[in-house]
């Protein structure tokens, strides 16, 4: 089955994650960022990321957060698909390998319960900026750019 891997000139192993990262992107006050550089692509609510999409031995993945039980259950249903969160919190995230194996309606609906569980943990005072706002950046810092208060 091809799953879209290709090598970069250099040998790195790239993965076109845009459909999920689009996906991602078309939810409220969210920013697609590489805080951990190039290949590691990162999408945030405010300043809370909820999806991780890079590759592992050659297998795309994103790294979800979940709720620890769901992510005991998902494990056992989609063994070697989904597993502890790759280089995170074990409990509380979970790497959905994305090479065929996990239906999408499933990964749809573990990148939304990964959202919501994100923008829940939001201070209130967070989620108020983005409710007036409409902008991830300003719920943030509580300032909008070119704004040198506070």
């Amino acid at each position: 089955m091809d799953i879209g891997i290709r090598t970069t000139d250099e040998g790195v192993a790239c993965v076109p994650h845009e459909k999920w990262i689009q996906y991602g992107l078309g939810k409220p006050w969210t920013s697609l960022r590489e805080p951990f550089g190039p290949g590691v692509r990162v999408l945030f609510v405010a300043s809370k990321m909820f999806a991780l999409f890079s590759v592992l031995r050659g297998r795309p993945y994103v790294n979800l957060k979940t709720d620890p039980e769901e992510g005991h259950l998902l494990r056992m249903q989609y063994p070697n698909r989904i597993v502890q969160g790759y280089h995170m919190n074990k409990q509380h995230w979970i790497t959905v390998f994305l090479d065929g194996g996990v239906p999408e309606e499933e990964i749809r609906n573990l990148m939304d319960a990964s959202y919501g569980l994100v923008l829940g943990k939001l201070s209130r005072k967070a989620r108020e900026r983005l409710a007036q706002t409409g902008t991830a950046e300003t719920a943030e810092n509580g300032r909008t750019d070119g704004d040198s208060s506070g």
